[in-house]
């Protein structure tokens, strides 16, 4: 499956934030409901907190939906 990259300009951006700017949820408020009925993983681990930090390069899978990698224009990629 391809990754679709998600630009950041912060050093992190927490995972409610995450599932609004990859358009996965329309609203913010969407996330809680959203992660209580999905299985989301970050870096193959299951996550189910919106506030979870996500840094550059972690990788958020969500089965039947997309696979994600976290750019972040704070740091480099190698």
């Amino acid at each position: 499956m391809d990754r679709t990259l998600i630009k950041i300009h912060d050093s992190y951006i927490t995972l409610g934030q995450f599932l609004k700017l990859a358009d996965i949820i329309s609203s913010g408020g969407m996330a809680k409901p959203f992660l209580q009925q999905m299985e989301v993983f970050v870096n193959d681990e299951p996550e189910n907190r919106r506030g979870k930090k996500l840094y550059n390069q972690d990788i958020i899978s969500i089965p039947n939906i997309g696979e994600y990698q976290i750019k972040s224009s704070n740091e480099t990629l190698p």
